[in-house]
């Protein structure tokens, strides 16, 4: 087999970065177990637990945050969840880099925030994290994707099976491959 290729990429040149992933290999290895068996086998009503152990592993969550027992956090210690904000069955938080989602926040099942990719035009395809911020009163509905280094604005609403690929204003509601402001979210009073 020729190793050469056409010279696009070169994986054996590849180095991930001193301390990309923010703590060891083994309190790394130790989160993905504690993940897989503690934290996903637990009981659908065992917020609290499920709070408990993100926190534990370093990540800052907020009063009475729901995340289901599929949610999958690649590094909780990069990781900030709002106070009352939802997270759904199945939603990846890829936190390679910092991931803040703030209150009130709806991310529906399946989403998948990414914050982390690799530089497609070096050959040693360096790795790159990239915050990602879900501001206040957002709803990501089901199967919503988002790249690196976006903001999605406050109040934003991301319609099902929506890519986000550009930072999303406040207040509007975003559809599409890729995403773009359809209309104003309008504010109904509550009686």
């Amino acid at each position: 087999m020729n190793r050469k290729g056409t010279g696009f990429q070169d994986l054996a040149s590849f180095s991930q970065p001193a301390d990309f992933r923010g703590r060891s290999a083994a309190f790394v290895q130790l989160w993905w177990l504690v993940q897989s068996t503690l934290f996903a086998c637990s009981p659908q009503f065992m917020y609290g637990w499920r709070r408990w152990l993100l926190r534990m592993f370093g990540a800052n969550v907020g009063h009475n945050v729901l995340l289901r027992p599929s949610v999958r956090v690649t590094y909780p210690w990069k990781v900030t969840i709002g106070d009352y904000s939802w997270i759904g069955d199945d939603v990846v938080l890829y936190s390679l880099g910092e991931i803040v989602i703030e209150n009130n926040v709806v991310i529906s099942q399946r989403s998948y925030i990414c914050t982390g990719s690799h530089e497609h035009n070096a050959p040693d395809f360096p790795i790159y994290a990239r915050k990602v911020v879900v501001c206040s009163e957002a709803w990501l509905a089901t199967d919503v994707f988002v790249a690196p280094g976006l903001k999605i604005g406050a109040g934003a609403v991301v319609g099902a099976r929506s890519s986000v690929f550009e930072d999303l204003p406040a207040a509007m509601i975003c559809r599409g491959n890729p995403a773009t402001p359809i209309r104003p979210r309008i504010k109904r009073e509550v009686a």
